[in-house]
């Protein structure tokens, strides 16, 4: 009987061994202790210490013995009691069984469902829930492959790690992952950034990953080339560094404009991959459209070549761009305004009491960026002081590490003769958008008429087909003929749109609240409160 007891436990025990991993997080794993803390104490009385006491067996074999005294056969009451306890055990094993099943169904498809019964997220459109089972795939894959595909960052010590560098100094090897990527890709405001962070945050914390925008990702692996020049192959360092890190690389919102960037993507992938590294990316992009019309784009086509082979590109076919289902406002986007004394005003009012004064901010690699206005977490600027001067990716991102709101005067319509301009522009507007920045500017027209001259290719050939080469006749048409401009365009838009809504705005609110001392809370909400 007892023997048989105890192998009752096998299964259990495997299962859950087996399904380990697969608990998310601690709040999982706490539910399994408690559940079978609270199962063992229906079985027995429990001491103080928590482990299981005597009491009840004491007593109860007390009790046999006076029965047994009275003519009862003592053995016949030990079997009932070990009916009964096996009958506890036996329920008890059941528990465990049913909430395995639930460890099971952990992932980015439970926890979407669990947010659209919460009314967290918007229930999507079959696009995005065939998204959605794509991802779950992916997930377990990875936790059934955590092992093989190095994940856990505990796993293997330093020593390990400095061995393993060693040998492929000494011996190049390659440990390419048995699990590929995944590269979604589609039209704006289709979810696919909120699908990757939610596919991300149910990742288990032990794991080596990380979740970066490609702006920023690519400005770190140029701080870093220039921080090993002189290497006989900078590149390989780097990969090596990142791989080292970060095994499962998740990048927001993939986009190749710059011809420094497309150059070295090949062969630091390709270090990366064979390294072990997992991508996944979203993009606006399919694969074989990214960096189209680039210079020297057959120097790029190799890593076009390697990316489909080591992720699975899956279209997100939704025309729903659900930012724009919003409650938009008129809040801090202004039309038509073109005194500057009108934004510095609102400018002012954000700034409350804090004088505001000239400020400097360092960016990567030692740069400074002059901020004309500061103060109070706002910083103000001209557009042609941000966006007409040759400045980029890395100074936005410093300047959203230390101003939660820009007041941008004066935001021209775009069109072939300022088309570098809307460039700069439409990054500025992807580094405020990852880092939930707040942006208050006036200017020419709506977001939607900002960019109504920029067109691609296509869209040219279809409205006048002598308009679709890139010449000086295309800004005499109102036109310009750019086709990655053309397809940032659209999402420019509709980030602008969403920024200016009320739920952004709020959650902007609460965001820089909450990282404000308690001391400061009341006064920035007052400051700050948006106005529905």
């Amino acid at each position: 009987m007892r023997r048989a007891f105890v192998k009752s436990f096998g299964p259990i025990r495997s299962v859950y061994r087996g399904q380990g991993d697969k608990i998310s997080t601690g709040i999982a794993k706490r539910l399994l202790v408690s559940n079978i803390n609270n199962q063992v104490h229906d079985s027995f009385d429990t001491c103080k210490c928590g482990r299981p006491s005597y009491i009840f067996s004491r007593s109860t074999y007390s009790d046999a013995a006076d029965v047994n005294h009275k003519g009862l056969e003592y053995s016949l009451i030990k079997k009932l009691v070990l009916s009964l306890i096996c009958g506890k055990i036996m329920k008890k094993i059941n528990t465990y069984f049913v909430f395995v099943i639930e460890v099971k169904r952990a992932g980015p498809l439970v926890e979407y469902e669990r947010r659209i019964a919460a009314g967290d997220l918007e229930d999507g459109d079959n696009s995005q829930i065939g998204t959605l089972k794509e991802i779950q795939r992916l997930y377990d894959e990875l936790v059934e492959s955590a092992d093989a595909c190095r994940l856990d960052r505990y796993s293997d010590s330093g020593k390990a790690g400095r061995s393993r560098w060693l040998w492929s100094r000494l011996i190049p090897q390659s440990s390419v992952s048995p699990v590929k990527g995944l590269y979604l890709y589609g039209g704006v405001g289709t979810g696919k950034t909120m699908l990757m962070d939610l596919f991300y945050d149910q990742l288990p914390c032990n794991w080596r990953k990380k979740r970066i925008h490609f702006h920023d990702f690519m400005l770190t692996v140029h701080s870093r080339l220039q921080k090993h020049r002189g290497v006989s192959d900078p590149l390989e360092v780097v990969a090596g560094e990142i791989s080292d890190e970060s095994i499962l690389l998740c990048l927001d919102e993939f986009m190749v404009n710059d011809v420094a960037d497309a150059l070295i993507l090949n062969r630091l992938f390709g270090h990366l991959f064979s390294d072990g590294v997992i991508l996944v990316a979203t993009s606006n992009r399919a694969p074989d459209n990214l960096y189209e019309g680039g210079l020297q784009r057959d120097l790029f086509l190799p890593f076009i070549a390697t990316l489909k082979e080591r992720c699975v590109a899956h279209e997100i076919g939704s025309s729903i761009d659900y930012r724009t289902r919003t409650s938009a406002e008129e809040g801090f986007y202004f039309v038509n305004y073109d005194s500057g004394d009108f934004l510095m005003q609102k400018f002012k009012e954000l700034v409350g009491e804090h004088t505001a004064q000239p400020q400097e901010v360092e960016v990567v690699m030692g740069r400074k960026l002059q901020v004309p206005l500061g103060a109070n977490g706002c910083a103000y600027f001209p557009f042609e002081e941000l966006c007409d001067k040759p400045l980029g990716a890395a100074d936005y991102f410093g300047l959203c590490k230390s101003f939660h709101t820009l007041a941008l005067d004066n935001v021209p319509i775009f069109g072939f003769h300022n088309r570098t301009a809307a460039y700069r522009f439409v990054t500025l507007v992807d580094v405020m958008y990852e880092n939930k920045a707040r942006l208050m500017c006036t200017a020419e027209g709506t977001p939607l008429q900002l960019f109504e001259r920029i067109v691609t290719i296509s869209d040219a050939q279809s409205r006048a087909p002598r308009t679709s080469s890139r010449s000086r006749k295309n800004d005499d048409y109102g036109l310009c003929v750019d086709n990655e401009l053309g397809f940032a365009k659209d999402r420019t838009i509709s980030r602008l749109t969403e920024m200016n809504s009320s739920e952004y705005l709020e959650q902007h609110t609460e965001m820089i609240a909450e990282k404000q001392p308690q001391s400061r809370r009341d006064e920035y909400n007052n400051d700050h409160v948006v106005q529905a």
